[in-house]
């Protein structure tokens, strides 16, 4: 609790409160590390407050919900006595954060209903977005974690390599392979190496590939042919309490050399890529704040001047976590005005792409962001890879 609180008082916050109502809120339970001591049908409310102790408000009939958190436990059966004890739980209390987007920018942390909004800010309170608190307690990795990731990237690329050389070889014997085939191939290496995913992998080929998130299935993929365009996106994590996710995108060129359409547009997504991956290096360098959506806007700059920027319709980035799309910053001005700081700690994708009707192309890295740099945690594709 001390931690937070110094955070609140560093954001000039009174307080933060959570909410939740039959746990629809997973960060609360995730951020207050904890398991409810029983089941949750019914509204708690749990202040932190900038100083002093913590105060939960349950009902009665769940009045053991939040015994596994410290601080003072107030009671509530009706519905003017819960307005009226929330009301006294504000007493106090000009600026609170919840998890509470505005405008649900940042949709991650929008978990409470606007519903309770209103009602909050019926006691005199003004709601502020947790979304920077979340990051803090949510996104920044442990050096555990930092390590999970690391053990992750070896194993994820090598299975990588290992699936396009596989790709290399039916083609190089005239055997037919198709996008499932691949798909499986790596989902069997992920369990043999003792790692989980939660969907995927995307192998794509062609227009599939300018699908981001086409994933084949037995009903629907195409074969892999000399001529065509493969993309790979795959990630995964270890089989460990609080592992954190490794997520890459590669491309190759099923044959020898690859039509100079497809090069310039590689050429042109990795310079993206690069963009990006100097502006978060160079603020680390430097000591300057970076928000993710200064990094959305180096990428997206060097496609615009190639006049590629129509094709690129997706945010530059996301952050990473122990789900593979975490709660830290994004790397975004496009689907979203991203805000929040890329702070020591945090781990975020940089995957540009130009999505053509004929074939699609994406680079994806991850980046860790250390106190004076930032690093790409695994290997970085310089070029289109050469199938045959």
């Amino acid at each position: 609790m001390t931690e937070i609180q110094q955070a609140l008082r560093a954001e000039g916050l009174d307080g933060w409160l959570f909410f939740d109502h039959h746990r629809r809120d997973p960060l609360a339970y995730r951020v207050l590390r904890f398991e409810p001591a029983q089941m949750v049908t019914r509204r708690w409310y749990y202040l932190i407050p900038a100083e002093g102790e913590p105060v939960a408000l349950v009902h009665k009939i769940e009045s053991h919900v939040l015994d596994n958190l410290p601080g003072v436990k107030r009671q509530y059966a009706g519905w003017q006595q819960q307005r009226a004890a929330l009301s006294q739980l504000l007493g106090g209390c000009r600026r609170v954060a919840m998890q509470y987007s505005p405008e649900c920018a940042v949709p991650y942390v929008s978990n409470v209903d606007a519903g309770t909004v209103e009602l909050v800010r019926s006691c005199g309170v003004e709601i502020r977005t947790s979304a920077n608190l979340i990051q803090r307690f949510e996104a920044v990795w442990s050096a555990a974690q930092y390590d999970s990731h690391k053990r992750a990237q070896v194993k994820v690329d090598a299975i990588r390599r290992a699936a396009f050389d596989k790709v290399s070889a039916s083609l190089r014997a005239g055997t037919a392979i198709t996008e499932v085939d691949v798909q499986s191939f790596i989902l069997n290496a992920f369990e043999a190496e003792g790692m989980v995913t939660d969907h995927g992998p995307i192998v794509a080929v062609n227009a599939n590939a300018s699908n981001p998130h086409y994933e084949p299935t037995a009903a629907q993929h195409s074969l892999i042919r000399e001529g065509d365009l493969l993309l790979i996106d795959l990630w995964a994590k270890l089989k460990e309490p609080g592992a954190v996710y490794y997520d890459i995108t590669w491309t190759g060129y099923c044959g020898q050399t690859p039509p100079d359409a497809m090069v310039n547009v590689f050429k042109a997504v990795a310079g993206a890529r690069d963009a990006a991956i100097h502006a978060v290096q160079s603020a680390a360098r430097e000591g300057r704040e970076l928000a993710g959506f200064a990094v959305d806007d180096a990428c997206r700059h060097h496609l615009e001047q190639l006049g590629l920027a129509e094709y690129f319709f997706h945010r530059t980035g996301h952050s990473i976590g122990e789900e593979v799309h975490g709660n830290g910053a994004n790397m975004d001005n496009y689907e979203t005005h991203d805000e929040r700081l890329i702070i020591p700690g945090v781990c975020f994708s940089v995957e540009p792409g130009v999505y053509l009707p004929e074939f699609g192309i994406r680079s994806e890295v991850n980046m860790f962001r250390h106190a004076t740099d930032g690093e790409v945690t695994g290997e970085i594709q310089g070029e289109l890879l050469r199938l045959l």
